[in-house]
């Protein structure tokens, strides 16, 4: 079986994979080793791991995963099941990379768009030749919150709201319509742009913050909440020998 460990700057991901597909997920707001620990005592039989972190972590926990499993950490020099055309690799977010895998693998020889919404609103295109060839990043959702009220003097933070009317009649609901309106106005706007150039274009929508954008897209869009795993696990089949 194969462990996949995902440490977001929100959560930090844990899933187990067989042959047969996904077996489990679990999510942690903090690493550590007893979290580690604990998490491979309750599922027994991994043979093989891959990390991807965007947060330090402690060093004890790759010790524990080098020394008990076939180990791989992602970063700029590992091996990947498609071509990476970014000019900048070592400044590319892995949870990005990773998540152009998966697109790659859900929709082979097919121009695919994978966008994110979590912190950031991401979104990464990889082309019919399997390329990776970058993309675009912009404030997420409570990310565009925080700023308003930040950097503003009166403004209120908004939270927990995933509902706006276009015409705000209070200030708040103005916030909200501004947010959330504007988000998806630019989520559809890059969507097609991209299928200017690109007709038969396939569309994945992932991310924490898919609640803002699900079925609200007048663009089809194929839902893939947990997109960074699945791309980690066939980065890890791959370095193992045993992709398809």
């Amino acid at each position: 079986m194969y462990l996949v460990i995902d440490l977001g700057n929100t959560n930090k991901k844990f899933a187990v994979f067989s042959k047969g597909g996904q077996k489990t997920i679990k999510s942690f707001s903090v690493i550590s080793l007893p979290v580690v620990k604990t998490f491979v005592k309750e599922n027994p039989g991994i043979t093989h791991c891959i990390l991807s972190s965007v947060i330090n972590y402690p060093s004890s926990v790759k010790n524990f995963l080098q020394t008990h499993f076939f180990f791989t950490e992602l970063d700029e020099q590992t091996p990947l099941p498609l071509k990476n055309r970014y000019k900048t690799p070592r400044t590319l977010g892995k949870d990005r990379l990773a998540a152009a895998v998966a697109g790659h693998f859900r929709f082979r020889n097919e121009p695919v768009l994978v966008i994110t919404a979590g912190s950031c609103i991401t979104y990464d295109f990889v082309n019919r030749k399997g390329e990776y060839r970058g993309g675009s990043i912009s404030p997420g959702i409570q990310m565009r919150f925080r700023a308003l009220h930040t950097f503003t003097g009166k403004l209120p933070l908004i939270s927990g709201e995933n509902r706006a009317n276009l015409t705000g009649t209070t200030t708040g609901e103005s916030v909200l319509s501004g947010v959330i309106n504007g988000a998806l106005a630019e989520v559809e706007g890059i969507i097609g742009l991209y299928l200017q150039k690109h007709r038969k274009l396939k569309v994945i929508l992932s991310g924490g913050d898919l609640k803002y954008f699900d079925k609200r897209l007048k663009i089809k869009t194929f839902v893939v909440p947990n997109i960074v795993i699945e791309g980690l696990y066939k980065i890890l089949e791959l370095n193992a020998g045993t992709i398809d």
